[in-house]
Formats: C-alpha cells, sequence, structure tokens
C-alpha cells in the first residue's frame, strides 16, 4: 500500500510546466511587431504617370501624394508645401530605414514635385522615389 503511494506523488512531480515556453512566444510576439515595418497611407488616389523603366521598390514607407491640383497628402491627411519637410523628419524618425515614394499625380506641377523632393532631402531622406504606373 505505500509502494502505491508513492507512485502517485511521483506522477504529480513529474508534470510539464509550460510557463516559460509561453513567456518565450510572447517575447517572440512581441519583438516581431516592434521590428515590423508599417507603410503608411498617403490618403488619395492619383493618376500615376506611366514609365517603362519601373522597377518595384521594397520599404517604401513614406508615401507623400501629390494631387492634380497640387494639394500634398501624407498619412491621410492634407498638408501645407511648408509642414512637408517636418512631416517627413517625423516618420523618418519612426521608421529610419525607410524611404520616401511621391505618388505624383500626372497632372500635377513639376515646381510642386520639386518642393516636396527638397523637403524630404532637407529632413535626411536622400532615398527619394517617385511611383510610377506599369507601361
Amino acid at each position: 500500500m505505500k509502494q502505491h503511494f508513492a507512485n502517485l506523488v511521483d506522477e504529480e512531480e513529474a508534470q510539464i510546466d509550460m510557463t516559460p515556453m509561453l513567456d518565450v512566444v510572447f517575447i517572440m510576439l512581441i519583438f516581431f511587431i516592434v521590428t515590423a515595418s508599417f507603410v503608411k497611407e498617403s490618403g488619395i488616389d492619383v493618376n500615376r504617370p506611366e514609365a517603362a523603366t519601373a522597377v518595384q521598390k521594397d520599404r517604401a514607407n513614406i508615401l507623400v501624394a501629390i494631387s492634380d491640383s497640387g494639394e500634398i497628402w501624407i498619412n491621410k491627411r492634407q498638408v501645407d508645401a511648408r509642414a512637408v519637410q517636418a512631416n517627413i523628419e517625423r516618420l523618418y524618425a519612426e521608421n529610419p530605414q525607410g524611404s520616401v515614394v511621391i505618388q505624383a499625380d500626372k497632372k500635377a506641377t513639376t515646381e510642386t514635385l520639386i518642393k516636396v523632393m527638397d523637403a524630404a532631402r532637407a529632413a535626411g531622406v536622400f532615398d527619394v522615389s517617385i511611383a510610377t504606373q506599369e507601361d
């Protein structure tokens, strides 16, 4: 009878503790969420010009849209031309590996496009691209 009682105690002590494994899984989840890059939307749809030499751009995290009437949109809100640099600096500080992609409408003026490109370079982002449509 005593031997049967000893086996029962051994079985209770042999249970596996899952807490450390769950801790590791949650830490990995937090790590992947923090390191993931999120794409910010520009806010409007533009009619982009076509280009035969267009190349797919990865890590395009800062999208700036220029409408046909010259409105500048960043992060789903309209931005004044004088505030473009500050907005790009803030978004670039959130994700320093990102690049700026300008989605200019084909009827937008070159002056507005150059202002946005200058603002991006003044903000310290030298990886600036212009979005086009496939030919």
